[in-house]
């Protein structure tokens, strides 16, 4: 627990320029870990930040061995507010069965967990794989090196493990077959040249939080479902993840124990349909006017930023191009109206059926006593699609729970569930080692 006392100890906030020596020194923190364990490994500029890519070799058969690739990140969410923490952030404290700190469930704690079940099996001359380390600092921003790395990487890997999910239950782990993509856009508007009186120009000029408003009410949902242009390519849920909804929570008791508002009165009957395999637009913040004075203000530039989860199946570059001709529709020609896409991701989808995840199935069974559930989440994992693109199998899972407070303060992990996630990271080892 001092070798993960030390890695939680490093404040590696990468959305905090200050922070960027810290979040450097944790990229050095999984190099030289790799490297005691018998490994090479090295820092490799990507970007603005360091990748960390390295391998450790096979006990036995030593190439002819399957290699399996570990993603994770060791950058953090920031931790403010700091007064709702009960304990240092980044100080690893125990209490009540659980581990607290910040990057404890996402992603150093689970990270770590890959890396010390490769020592362990190499220490014991019993690693039956060759594993490459590909771990990134600024999975919490967006960033993208990981994915121009693996895009650029012509070794490729029989398999894929990421530990950087959870479960919904417990005891009951999930693989995560499916990620939704991203689309964001940045919507500014302008009228005129300068705010006017709306006593002198009111209901003759152009109001810009008007036609920011109508822009909006093109693309957002209605009775719970995007317009049906933006729907277009998704892919329904398959047989088997219908069948794992029936071992999850019902829709209902994940939006009351998030305090949440139902979007409709269909939002519970309908929510793994609608977050796992629909898209979903949310506008994620307006500035347009002066809403915190009493005025009467005719005003003349707006702008919003919304964010639109494309559903497992559907195009980044076909929905961009249809939300600008929806927005385009909707509001006059009169106003300048500037829709800038500022980043996307694909969805990325694997097969149920792939060996990999087979074995990987069989792996968590034997080491968990619980085969897991195959599932999507409504999340976006740009890796996920740049591995599959690569055909790499990808089986991503992870030991959070939905009370580890993952990007709150009380970050949290369960105690036994460090030894529960080395254990299953060793059993998928083993398993992985019969794709030879």
């Amino acid at each position: 627990m001092e070798e993960l006392r030390e890695f939680i100890a490093i404040p590696s906030v990468s959305a905090d320029p200050a922070h960027q020596d810290d979040v450097r020194r944790a990229a050095e923190w999984v190099r030289d870990f790799v490297k005691r364990i018998g490994g090479e490994a090295e820092l490799v500029p990507m970007g603005e930040r360091d990748l960390v890519i390295g391998d450790i070799p096979a006990n036995t058969n030593g190439a002819a061995a399957p290699t399996v690739m570990i993603y994770g990140h060791f950058d953090v969410q920031p931790p403010a507010p700091l007064d709702l923490w009960e304990s240092p952030p980044f100080e690893l404290d125990e209490r009540d069965g659980w581990y607290y700190a910040r990057g404890i469930a996402d992603d150093k704690g689970q990270l770590y967990t890959l890396l010390k079940a490769a020592e362990l099996l190499h220490r014991d001359k019993a690693l039956p794989v060759n594993i490459r380390v590909a771990c990134d600092g600024e999975e919490e921003i967006g960033g993208h090196s990981i994915v121009d790395f693996i895009d650029a990487d012509e070794r490729g890997a029989d398999a894929c493990i990421i530990f950087d999910g959870g479960m919904t239950r417990p005891e009951q782990p999930e693989f995560m077959l499916a990620t939704r993509g991203l689309v964001a856009f940045h919507l500014k508007v302008k009228t005129g040249e300068r705010d006017m009186h709306s006593g002198y120009y009111g209901g003759a000029a152009l109001n810009a939080i008007h036609v920011l408003m109508q822009g909006l009410s093109a693309v957002i949902p209605r009775d719970g479902l995007l317009p049906d242009q933006l729907r277009v390519g998704r892919a329904p849920l398959s047989q088997v993840e219908v069948d794992s909804l029936k071992s999850l929570p019902k829709g209902w008791e994940i939006l009351d124990e998030a305090d949440a508002t139902p979007l409709d009165a269909k939002a519970a009957d309908e929510f793994y349909d609608r977050t796992w395999a629909e898209p979903s637009l949310d506008v994620n913040g307006i500035r347009g006017g002066k809403p915190e004075f009493v005025n009467t203000t005719l005003i003349v530039e707006a702008e919003a930023r919304f964010t639109i989860r494309l559903a497992p199946g559907q195009d980044p570059e076909t929905i961009a191009a249809t939300v600008e001709k929806l927005i385009r529709a909707a509001t006059p020609d009169t106003a300048e109206v500037e829709l800038i896409r500022e980043n996307s991701a694909a969805p990325g989808v694997f097969s149920p059926d792939s060996p990999a995840i087979q074995l990987g199935l069989e792996a968590f069974k034997k080491s968990t006593g619980v085969r897991p559930l195959l599932v999507r989440v409504g999340g976006t994992l740009p890796i996920y699609p740049a591995l599959a693109a690569k055909g790499i199998p990808t089986i991503g899972t992870g030991f959070a729970l939905r009370e580890s407070n993952v990007h709150s303060p009380n970050e949290r992990l369960r105690v036994q569930d460090i030894d529960r996630a080395v254990a299953a990271a060793s059993e998928l080892y083993r398993g992985l080692a019969a794709l030879a």
